[in-house]
């Protein structure tokens, strides 16, 4: 066999026609920079452009290809002519003698507007829209055609790519198209071995991928969004598997070190949570179970916890905590929000100020000599538990002995920073154990392809006595209702947010929107001690505002989602979102989990803008039916996908190509015996399989 840099996947893709330094550059950007590359950068979508639609058919929302004669062409101005803000529109009225159709040009050059003349025959391809009483296209694409000649159409339906500024569809369907005719069963190795691809029908690589880059004019649309495409079944299985063993090699990676042994003594454990005050859920203490055997092991412990909000994750995390340092050793939480670091700091110190164990807080806000003593007591060993957010890795951070990680809220972390904390902890032999905590609930199918480098532990109950959140859905129409529900709960002695969602995608609207609600709502309750938090305050102005809440001098606590996570007040019992239709299922459902921390019956309130979408009306009816984070989880996966759930920062899933984690679960059983079978028996194909689908993109873990 050729040399790999020799062999046609691996060939530049500088050597097709049209490729030169500067396309190559751009084409990078897309993980394109071999033959392979392109081959593998699949379509997002498809138009059928096999044949020409008669223009009386036409349909709006329709995509088509039609042909007819330009009647009448001309150039309309619109705005102010002479003062900068006049814009030019080509206008061109085609007809097929069914009917009549509009062609919208906003960007045009002198040289389109002579090509684009009356009595031109042309074939153009589009979306209908409806305009002033008839059908248009706006800027679609287009070419001219000579009299009386037949010309003929596409014989495959057209691919529609994945592309990034400055590469264009055409430069993309060209490049595929060479790349495809050179393409046959022996130029491209095939690391699915044959009794898999036999086990399942599959075709074999070469013919699925010229059959996915241009299905035939008969496949079903509807079957290929389906991924019901047999090509296309050979493809998700092979990225599926990809990413599995991708997955699986970096937790051998990180397997392999060696980790501490920690075991802390019965008599510590039991008055730890005498201390606490409160008798632990069966869920709570089959996870610390789960986490002491962890802990025990001579291989850093590597464990995703997902526990509903307010299913007393932190509890479970400081258990974790108390069996490190009880040995002598240092243990760091990491968290996304300085609230709710303050808010995890609160919690520990409580439950280990008294103790032998310092606790400390390093967030953005610490600066100069405080600063530099908690880095010093972190360095020497002095401070055994330190909390923090981002500031926990930046480059002068130094742990004496750190033993065990723990990241909250992972979803809004990559990857790669919850591994820079990792390397912090490496010293000699020893690697830190790590335990990855959220409160977004992920279906186990997603979390167990998403994150099978980790173990998964569920805390699937909550604390007793908790009452779950009463959900109401009302129109901001009844507002006069709803600001009468707070006066009322306020004055019996509970407490309530009112939270202000995205007025516009600026978070100084979002903050101004705030403010003028916080006015408003003190003029309507004057009786009532109103506070205001949002994004644009100062640190140490949110926390005065938070502490006051949680003290109960204040009543209501006007603000923006910086609330969604990090602000824990029992007696809080009522929750109003505004715009409630503007945030997704998870995010309410986070933002709901601010009540109902107490005894009391809690309610929250989703007060929505009329008229409501379709999808608005789905997701507030599901968290009226609903208060497990598990079923709303498993409703915003079917109406979001998964690379939205899991956060854009993650590496991974959300790169997937043709997969589609949601659609295409059935398969992942078939995937894991696969990928113990290519372990087992051929694990010299994986890494180039691992290469061929996620290239650089592939999760980093070294050891």
């Amino acid at each position: 066999m050729e040399s790999q840099h020799e062999s046609f996947e691996y060939q530049s893709v500088q050597t097709l026609k049209g490729v030169g330094p500067a396309v190559a550059t751009k084409l990078e950007k897309l993980g394109i920079v071999n033959i392979q590359d392109v081959l593998f950068h699949l379509p997002l979508r498809y138009e059928d452009r096999t044949r020409i639609i008669s223009i009386g058919s036409l349909q709006p929302g329709q995509q088509a290809v039609v042909e007819g004669v330009i009647e009448h062409s001309e150039v309309r101005f619109t705005g102010r002519r002479g003062r900068g803000r006049s814009g030019r529109s080509l206008l061109c009225y085609i007809s097929d003698g069914t009917g009549g159709l509009l062609l919208r040009f906003f960007h045009f050059s002198t040289a389109q507007q002579t090509n684009l003349a009356n009595g031109v025959r042309i074939r153009c391809f589009g979306e209908v829209r409806a305009g002033a009483g008839k059908l248009e296209m706006a800027h679609p694409e287009y070419r001219r055609l000579a009299d009386n000649k037949e010309e003929a159409v596409e014989e495959t339906l057209t691919p529609v790519y994945p592309k990034t500024e400055g590469v264009h569809q055409s430069l993309l369907r060209n490049i595929a198209a060479q790349s495809l005719k050179k393409l046959n069963s022996d130029s491209l190795p095939d690391w699915l071995h044959g009794s898999l691809l036999e086990q399942k029908s599959y075709p074999d690589l070469a013919a699925a991928l010229k059959s996915v880059h241009n299905p035939m004019p008969d496949a079903s649309l509807t079957a290929i969004e389906a991924g019901e495409y047999p090509a296309q079944q050979r493809l998700i299985f092979e990225e599926l598997l990809a990413h599995q063993l991708s997955m699986l090699q970096m937790r051998q990676r990180m397997k392999s070190a060696r980790a501490k042994s920690h075991v802390v003594g019965q008599k510590k454990q039991a008055a730890f949570i005498k201390k606490l005050g409160f008798d632990l859920t069966a869920s709570q203490q089959k996870v610390i179970h789960e986490i002491s055997g962890d802990l025990e092991k001579q291989a850093p412990m590597l464990r995703l916890l997902q526990g509903d909000v307010g299913s007393g994750k932190t509890v479970v995390a400081a258990s974790a905590v108390l069996t490190v340092v009880s040995d002598g050793y240092q243990a760091a939480m990491m968290a996304p929000t300085e609230i709710l670091a303050d808010q995890l700091y609160e919690n520990f110190q409580q439950w280990f100020g008294n103790d032998e164990y310092e606790c400390l807080l390093l967030t953005g806000k610490h600066k100069g000599k405080a600063r530099e003593q908690k880095l010093a007591a972190m360095k020497n060993g002095a401070a055994s538990i330190v909390i923090g957010t981002h500031a926990l890795f930046q480059a002068d951070v130094e742990f004496k002995n750190l033993s065990l990680v723990i990241i909250d809220e992972q979803h809004r972390f990559g990857v790669h920073q919850r591994l820079a904390l990792h390397e912090k902890g490496k010293k000699g032999l020893f690697a830190p154990h790590q335990l990855i905590m959220t409160a977004t609930p992920i279906p186990r199918s997603l979390a167990m392809t998403a994150y099978a480098d980790l173990d998964y532990s569920v805390i699937d109950e909550l604390p007793k006595g908790r009452k779950p959140v009463s959900t109401v859905v009302v129109s901001d129409q009844r507002r006069q209702e709803v600001v009468d529900r707070v006066a009322n709960a306020c004055k019996q002695g509970e407490q309530a947010y009112w939270v202000c969602t995205l007025v516009e995608e600026s978070e100084f609207l979002q903050c101004e929107a705030a403010e003028e609600t916080a006015v408003r709502l003190q003029q309507e309750l004057h009786d009532i001690s109103i506070g205001l938090v949002h994004g644009r305050m100062k640190q140490d102005e949110k926390e005065a505002v938070v502490r006051r809440f949680k003290t109960g001098e204040i009543h209501l606590l006007v603000a923006t989602t910086v609330i969604e996570v990090g602000v824990d007040v029992p007696n809080a019992s009522l929750m109003v979102i505004e715009n409630a239709e503007r945030l997704g299922l998870a995010q309410l459902h986070q933002l709901r989990g601010r009540v109902g921390r107490g005894e009391k019956q809690s309610a929250c309130v989703l007060m929505y803008r009329s008229p409501l979408s379709a999808k608005g009306k789905q997701r507030l009816s599901i968290l009226r039916e609903t208060n497990s984070g598990f079923v709303v989880a498993k409703k915003d996966l079917q109406m979001r996908g998964p690379g939205e759930v899991l956060g854009t920062r993650q590496t991974g899933l959300i790169e997937m190509r043709i997969a589609d984690v949601v659609r295409d679960e059935y398969l992942l059983a078939d995937v894991k015996k696969a990928s113990n079978f290519m372990q087992t028996h051929y694990p010299e194909n994986i890494p180039p399989l691992i290469q061929r689908w996620l290239g650089s993109s592939q999760r980093f873990g070294s050891v």
